[in-house]
């Protein structure tokens, strides 16, 4: 396959859904996560363009970085409104 035949990388919209994942909402950090891990070995195996390597790479990491946020916002989040609810428990009892 010569180099007008391979199929065009998806970096772009890799990376896009990799930091969208850090700010709005970790589904877009599964989308960035599952789109590279499919991404990188075809352009491993020669079938897609690997110009858009780092693009990808970078979108995966900030997808994992996303997730790995929002799962610890969601704890803390719980963990403080545990903690007010048994707070308000105490001092009405």
């Amino acid at each position: 396959m010569n180099a007008t035949q391979l199929a065009p990388h998806r970096g772009v919209v890799i990376l896009v859904l990799g930091i969208t994942s850090l700010y709005v909402c970790f589904l877009f950090g599964i989308a960035a996560w599952v789109m590279a891990n499919t991404d990188l070995p075809r352009m491993d195996a020669g079938e897609m363009d690997p110009e858009g390597r780092g693009l990808t790479q970078a979108g995966k990491l900030c997808g994992i970085v996303g997730i790995a946020l929002n799962v610890l916002a969601l704890g803390v989040t719980c963990f403080f409104l545990f903690f007010a609810m048994g707070a308000a428990a105490i001092s009405a009892g």
